[in-house]
């Protein structure tokens, strides 16, 4: 997991948060309507539905927002149907992309990604070409307050059954394996832990460094195009980018 850090991914986007907070609740009511689609309104009988409103809670997502995404998935508010399509390819220099999109228009979408692509000298390819380099991983990001024990968290952590947790100054980071992922949210729930961000993610198996700003610039900004666009729910790379540039 060397390089990559979900805290940082987080404290990168927080500077740009409130402006786009609307954005980030309209991609997770569109999870909502994949998760009520494919297992029901009823959180206590749908373990996806649970995950995706752990994920709303982590990012502030007031819970009447929540219940209008899951009234509107379930027909009472609107008909639209959304499907998941990845995509992957790669950035210039070398950097691998996976992006995640849930769209109710499939040929706008595989076109924007395109364009992303093609506008920042990247590449986009088949499906598979890139995804073997990268480890599916539930990952709970938890906030270190002053007086945060790290043996006692990693404990926690693993009588939950997590795999592994790696310490920040800032920030615990707990791995899954994805199938475990809800039962391990869950137990951490139960003793009383709130999440920074609770979700799956795919983690790179090594990363790849770009000595050369101009490739590094072409990078950062293909990977913000991809953010930016409204049917892009997550995006996947192992491009090792600086950390005072996604801090700031």
């Amino acid at each position: 997991m060397s390089g990559h850090s979900k805290w940082h991914n987080i404290q990168a986007k927080k500077g740009k948060a409130d402006a786009a907070r609307g954005a980030i609740f309209t991609k997770i009511g569109r999870e909502i309507a994949i998760a009520v689609r494919d297992g029901g309104a009823n959180p206590e009988s749908n373990g996806k539905l649970r995950d995706v409103i752990a994920k709303a809670k982590a990012n502030n997502m007031p819970n009447d927002n929540i219940q209008r995404s899951i009234k509107k998935a379930s027909g009472e508010l609107s008909n639209v149907v959304y499907e998941q399509i990845t995509y992957e390819g790669y950035a210039p220099g070398g950097v691998a992309v996976i992006v995640d999109t849930i769209t109710d228009n499939r040929n706008r979408t595989a076109s924007d990604i395109r364009h992303c692509f093609a506008k920042n000298g990247g590449n986009l390819g088949t499906t598979g070409s890139v995804g073997f380099m990268f480890d599916e991983k539930g990952v709970l990001v938890v906030e270190r307050t002053p007086g945060s024990d790290e043996d006692e968290m990693m404990m926690m952590a693993l009588d939950a059954g997590a795999e592994d947790m790696k310490a920040d100054e800032d920030a615990f980071e707990i791995y899954t394996a994805p199938s475990e992922f809800s039962a391990v949210r869950e137990a951490l729930e139960k003793q009383g832990l709130t999440f920074l961000s609770a979700e799956v993610d795919k983690i790179p198996q090594n990363t790849v460094a770009i000595p050369d700003p101009e490739t590094l610039e072409k990078v950062q900004k293909m990977l913000e195009m991809l953010e930016d666009n409204d049917d892009v729910q997550n995006v996947y790379h192992n491009a090792e980018l600086p950390e005072e540039e996604e801090e700031e």
